[in-house]
């Protein structure tokens, strides 16, 4: 069968490097903004990676190594480095609204290993750094993401910056099962302590919430408690969201890990990817909670970049 499409450039990508059971190509890239669905919370994403090594059991992006004619498992073991990131990124900005928001990291973690070798996220961030009026989000599990604090402080002068740390448990046993490769959470947390402290707008994302593994009040509470102690200004609150290439890795992990829960699983995403509206009605509650309990706000935090005053602000706004 004739491979197209992204499968056919995926194919004869380059290697890059080669390091325990992980490959790393080159990717010819043809766009680095992609548009998202109505509804979201941003318009437009940026993935400087395909493929994630963390290796995260529930991670719903596998699916986009399905375009590549590939399993979902190599979605952590064959990672792809876009090309040309930093121009196609300079060429596109042209073209898109400043009041548009941008999320950096939706599909892949921008600070995962492959990133202290080919650098893709930081040329990415010098693009942002000389723009002015964006909103962008960073979401990373990494505390890579401190080695880019000058780089970050440039861009939330002219910029409204968010970044969001993904910490889903901080249960270390059970955050090594669910997310191998992962820096601990309390790395995690740490960063978010540098991040605040060196002025940046942070939050922390206890992303996916899942049933019976990371979702009672107090496992939240805790959490939640913890990201405030390290500065966190906001703490998210979604829900597992487990499509069939998802269900091929973690159906059987819970198996072997938490036998008890299998089943249920099976019954709660036979039918759909999204768990029911009682589950995610009564969970969206018992996060706001937490959240007033600690005084984090729900989203993004605006601001008034320093660099937004005076007569650029005309500039930006006419």
């Amino acid at each position: 069968m004739e491979l197209v499409g992204i499968a056919r450039l995926a194919s004869r990508s380059e290697l890059l490097e080669e390091k325990r059971e992980v490959r790393y190509f080159e990717l010819p890239t043809r766009s680095i903004l992609n548009r998202t669905r109505p509804n979201m919370p941003f318009q437009w994403t940026v993935n400087p990676y395909r493929g994630c090594e963390f290796g995260c059991k529930y991670c719903y992006a596998r699916y986009t190594h399905e375009f590549m004619e590939m399993a979902p498992e190599d979605f952590e073991d064959t990672i792809y480095a876009k090309s040309a990131a930093a121009h196609l990124l300079r060429q596109e900005l042209r073209r898109i609204d400043r009041k548009e928001a941008i999320a950096i990291g939706t599909a892949t973690d921008p600070y995962q290993p492959a990133e202290r070798r080919f650098g893709r996220t930081r040329t990415i961030l010098e693009v942002f750094a000389r723009e002015r009026g964006r909103h962008v989000s960073i979401t990373t599990k990494s505390d890579l993401v401190t080695r880019d604090l000058d780089l970050l402080r440039e861009i939330a002068r002219a910029n409204v910056l968010a970044i969001n740390m993904t910490v889903t448990t901080l249960d270390e046993r059970l955050a090594r099962a669910l997310e191998p490769r992962a820096p601990r959470p309390e790395l995690r947390l740490q960063a978010v302590r540098r991040l605040r402290a060196g002025g940046i707008c942070v939050g922390v994302f206890p992303n996916p919430i899942m049933p019976g593994l990371t979702d009672s009040e107090a496992s939240l509470d805790r959490l939640a408690r913890a990201a405030r102690e390290a500065g966190a200004m906001s703490f998210g609150g979604g829900p597992l969201f487990l499509k069939p290439s998802a269900q091929a890795v973690m159906l059987p992990f819970l198996e072997r890990e938490f036998p008890e829960l299998a089943g249920r699983y099976r019954e709660l995403y036979a039918r759909s990817a999204h768990l029911g509206k009682p589950y995610k009605d009564a969970l969206a509650a018992r996060v706001q909670r937490i959240r007033d309990r600690y005084g984090l706000a729900a989203g993004m935090i605006e601001y008034r970049p320093e660099l937004w005053e005076g007569e650029e602000q005309g500039e930006l706004f006419p």
